[in-house]
């Protein structure tokens, strides 16, 4: 799924390509703790590649936040497209990829900061993963309004605005604030009446 291409369209040699694999597993890992202030040096010192080696595949720390934020969509879509292939009341398939999402999401502090609201750019460049996930919400939508489980009025958006708000209360914490409840209260507004 990672463009392996450098900026001038060439394919990288193996071992950039080996780099730039261990710099994005070590900016999932140092963002996912740190958020947006994670630091271009924690994420080349955990990948034992010098700073100027992630520079070079990556110019900017929004630019490796955007990769990772494209990834994640990525697996968003991955896990929507497995969740049309499986059997169950259509309504239960879509909460249950809802709370898998949000699983997901718990462990990744820059894209909960993300979805709740950083980096316009961010967003900007992972319009085509982020159009391909509403496109696969819809379809599971469609099957809920179907099978009558969903309310008519619901449009893949929704869902979208859905983890967004879940994220800034995963980003956010207040006390007695618990993202499992918020979740539970989205999906059943969901449910058809």
């Amino acid at each position: 799924m990672t463009d392996i291409l450098s900026h001038d369209d060439r394919p990288l040699r193996a071992d950039a390509r080996r780099n730039r694999e261990r710099i994005l597993q070590s900016a999932r890992e140092v963002f996912a703790e740190s958020g947006a202030e994670a630091q271009i040096d924690d994420v080349a010192r955990r990948a034992g590649v010098g700073v100027g080696t992630v520079y070079r595949h990556y110019p900017t720390k929004e630019a490796l936040l955007t990769e990772l934020v494209r990834q994640k969509f990525q697996r968003f879509s991955v896990a929507a497209r497995e969740a049309l292939t499986l059997p169950g009341e259509p309504f239960e398939v879509l909460a249950d990829l809802m709370r898998s999402n949000a699983a997901a999401l718990e462990r990744d502090a820059a894209t909960q900061q993300a979805m709740s609201g950083i980096g316009e750019q961010v967003w900007a460049a992972a319009t085509a993963e982020l159009e391909e996930l509403l496109a696969l919400t819809g379809e599971l939508i469609e099957r809920a309004k179907a099978a009558g489980t969903i309310r008519a009025d619901i449009v893949p958006t929704d869902i979208g605005m859905a983890m967004c708000g879940l994220s800034a209360v995963m980003a956010h914490p207040a006390p007695g604030f618990d993202w499992h409840r918020h979740l539970d209260l989205m999906i059943d507004m969901l449910r058809a009446r």
